[in-house]
């Protein structure tokens, strides 16, 4: 079963995805897209490992997500995909062929038997970016988005840490 969670910055979502997940009977891999080009995003790597019981096998993968969950779902009953708009960034500054990842991350996810959780931030409700990369991330993020929501059992969108089931 397939459950996407979406919201905002700092709005909760990996804390409920990674409780939601923590629940369920099985072997669990956390699949983390985020790369640490800064400190501070090597603070927020660190912090969200901490947030991880030793139950978690953890596997760091910015961009060949497809093949990491088909590998994982293969000796792991629950996945937890954080998250897939990093994923997205990172193929964009890779030139990666956007469309054809997309669309091997969705045969993955099709075929996983266990549960994945795939994590993601809303990033269309705010103002229209300055500039034609950060339009693109934008625009891309929203079409990704909809086609895992569309994908998934269950959907999530998280507000101020409540979770709102809208699927």
């Amino acid at each position: 079963m397939v459950t996407f969670i979406i919201g905002g910055a700092r709005s909760g979502k990996s804390r409920f995805a990674l409780e939601l997940a923590a629940s369920l009977p099985g072997k669990k891999a956390y699949l983390a897209t985020a790369q640490a080009y800064d400190r501070e995003m090597a603070e927020r790597i660190a912090k969200h490992r901490a947030e991880r019981s030793s139950n978690w096998t953890t596997f760091e993968e910015p961009l060949a997500i497809p093949a990491l969950v088909e590998k994982t779902a293969q000796d792991y009953e629950v996945l937890l995909l954080d998250c897939l708009t990093l994923w997205l960034s990172n193929l964009l500054l890779a030139e990666k062929d956007l469309a054809a990842e997309v669309n091997s991350l969705l045969s993955a996810i099709s075929a996983v038997s266990g549960s994945l959780f795939i994590v993601s931030n809303e990033v269309g409700q705010g103002i229209v970016p300055d500039n034609a990369l950060a339009r693109r991330f934008r625009d891309l993020s929203g079409q990704v988005n909809q086609a895992v929501a569309a994908a998934a059992q269950t959907a999530y969108l998280i507000a101020a840490g409540i979770p709102l089931k809208i699927k």
